[in-house]
């Protein structure tokens, strides 16, 4: 992993790079017994968000997250990571599943964002998200979300409404990707190196800001790292009544402004 990053475009290009863990890798370095599930239950299967079954130190839990590929071929079949209505459906049916048997879930995040085609906006993408945001506000079971590459807009937000969110060290966390702020902006997208300072997107930023819970350090021990992490919070959170995790969820994304406000007094 590169040393001595001095800007937060280079995290960015980082959190890009296509030889990143996926989340194929974090589902075989970390859990056991994996099995996945598709469909969206109404119109079909988008196989940009992989999600399923699996035991996390013998404990059963649900894991969902963004699929990338390694190669032009691979992105493409999984639309590098920018899901469709169907995908968040999928992910929205998979998490009533897991507080129905009362399974924690486990969001893995690695998206440039929700796929904006035509067909994705007809078949009610902005509604598809949002559901999802109202859902896992009141899910009564443990969530858990790491981002671990990309972490751009709605699609990003649209599987990160949890208990805890962590961020790899080298992973961004943002409204839109830096070159489609610098485009807006100032219509250049070629400034997105000074659109990506201004957006405060890196770990240690949006740890300051109150937006995530932890940062977990990269290099040879990043499977390590994660599985310590999610394990210690798996145990707290498992401690907590169904009521108090709701609580205290809402809690904690209405004072993210009272957080930043702190930060910046």
């Amino acid at each position: 992993m590169k040393e001595n990053i001095k800007s937060p475009y280079e995290r960015v290009m980082l959190a890009r790079d296509k030889d990143r863990l996926k989340i194929n890798d974090y589902i075989e370095f970390l859990f056991d017994d994996f099995i996945e599930l598709k469909g969206d239950g109404i119109s079909g299967e988008d196989s940009a968000i992989l999600g399923g079954i699996a035991l996390f130190h013998d404990i059963p839990v649900t894991v969902i997250g963004h699929k990338k590929g390694s190669t032009t071929e691979e992105n493409i079949a999984c639309n590098f990571g920018m899901a469709s209505p169907e995908g968040y459906r999928k992910a929205a049916r998979l998490m009533k599943q897991a507080e129905k048997f009362g399974r924690p879930i486990i969001t893995i995040i690695d998206t440039p964002g929700a796929y904006p085609g035509l067909m994705a906006e007809a078949n009610g993408q902005a509604n598809a998200i949002a559901e999802n945001l109202a859902l896992m506000s009141g899910l009564k079971v443990p969530i858990i979300s790491v981002i671990t590459g990309e972490g751009s807009s709605g699609g990003a937000l649209g599987i990160a409404v949890a208990d805890k969110v962590f961020m790899l060290e080298n992973a961004v966390y943002s409204i839109l990707s830096p070159e489609g702020f610098a485009s807006i902006l100032w219509k250049d997208s070629k400034r997105a190196d000074e659109a990506a300072k201004l957006m405060k997107l890196t770990a240690g930023e949006l740890l300051d800001y109150g937006i995530i819970d932890g940062i977990v350090k990269e290099g040879t021990k990043l499977i390590i790292n994660m599985d310590e992490m999610i394990y210690k919070e798996l145990t707290e959170l498992r401690k907590q009544k169904a009521d108090s995790l709701v609580k205290n969820r809402y809690k904690k994304f209405r004072e993210i402004d009272k957080k930043k406000r702190a930060v910046k007094a």
